[in-house]
């Protein structure tokens, strides 16, 4: 099945939704990631109910899938067994899953006892302890579980989800997520997808750093650069960025979809986490700071790739 999310180029593959009975279901954000996310979802036979800040985006959502719209996460949430969310940053998260300050709009409030909030935000540890906490206190289950798959990744139905929390609800969601997943993991407590999301980003972040640095020194070496990217991706030095970024980097693209400015507030997060456990991270240090200034040159929507920018 086939679909073209919203202001997005990338087109789906066929996937095999499985035999999952339909569900009522709720999904809480319709950006880059939530909008093929959900659709995904639909596309299996569930009864989607979604909310977006952006009410337009979501009511557009519903009239491609057949779904229908809420005015705010707590009504979304009504009734649902999972509710799923993707929003920007902790207090984007706090604001959908508790409600704005004075308010009593979050999903928890309209949850009911036993049902499970997903949450696939990339946020801190800290704030998926607490909400997990807060859920409980009402009876309801949290499951951190950021996603690593980019865009792309949201739009064909081949993410990677890690999540943290308690084993029950986590076999609840897991069939579900396998909807826009091909792998969805629990490797750990409340905290620990998030922690495992930051993991995550360390790797891509030097990783970057140094495809963009060999790009560089073989291009100044006067090297067939393309020929040696063949060369060297059969060897030891192979990885994804490369076989996926490499030649895209030397040829300037730089327009896949995850951006500069959400890189930097994941590593954010990562060197706030690092400050609170001890763990030295000069490399990742130094690429945030790298990034940054990528930004100031006008690239914050660039994609991560772009380091490359830097060196010519």
């Amino acid at each position: 099945m086939q679909h073209r999310s919203e202001g997005e180029g990338t087109m789906a593959t066929t996937r095999d939704y499985g035999t999952v009975l339909p569900r009522r279901l709720a999904f809480v954000g319709l950006g880059v990631m939530g909008y093929p996310m959900a659709g995904h979802l639909a596309r299996a036979g569930h009864r989607v109910t979604v909310y977006n800040r952006t009410a337009a985006k979501a009511e557009a959502w519903a009239r491609e899938y057949g779904g229908r719209s809420a005015p705010t996460p707590r009504e979304a949430a009504s009734g649902a067994d999972v509710v799923f969310a993707c929003v920007g940053n902790d207090d984007d998260l706090r604001s959908v899953v508790l409600g704005g300050s004075g308010t009593d709009t979050g999903a928890l409030a309209g949850m009911a006892p036993g049902a499970v909030f997903v949450d696939h935000t990339t946020a801190s540890a800290a704030v998926a302890r607490e909400l997990y906490a807060a859920a409980a206190a009402r009876g309801l289950h949290f499951v951190d579980a950021p996603v690593s798959g980019g865009q792309a990744g949201a739009v064909n139905g081949t993410l990677t989800v890690m999540c943290g929390g308690d084993a029950e609800p986590f076999e609840a969601m897991k069939p579900l997520a396998l909807n826009f997943a091909r792998a969805v993991t629990r490797v750990g407590e409340s905290g620990a997808g998030q922690l495992a999301k930051m993991v995550n980003q360390v790797c891509i972040a030097g990783l970057v750093q140094g495809l963009a640095e060999a790009l560089a020194f073989g291009r100044r070496a006067g090297l067939d650069m393309p020929l040696v990217l063949d060369v060297i991706g059969k060897g030891a030095a192979q990885s994804w960025q490369m076989d996926n970024r490499g030649k895209t980097m030397l040829e300037g693209q730089f327009d896949f979809g995850f951006a500069v400015d959400w890189m930097r507030k994941d590593l954010g997060l990562v060197l706030d986490e690092a400050r609170r456990n001890g763990a030295q991270l000069p490399v990742t240090a130094l690429v945030d700071q790298f990034y940054a200034e990528l930004q100031q040159t006008g690239g914050s929507r660039h994609d991560t790739s772009s380091l490359i920018r830097r060196l010519k």
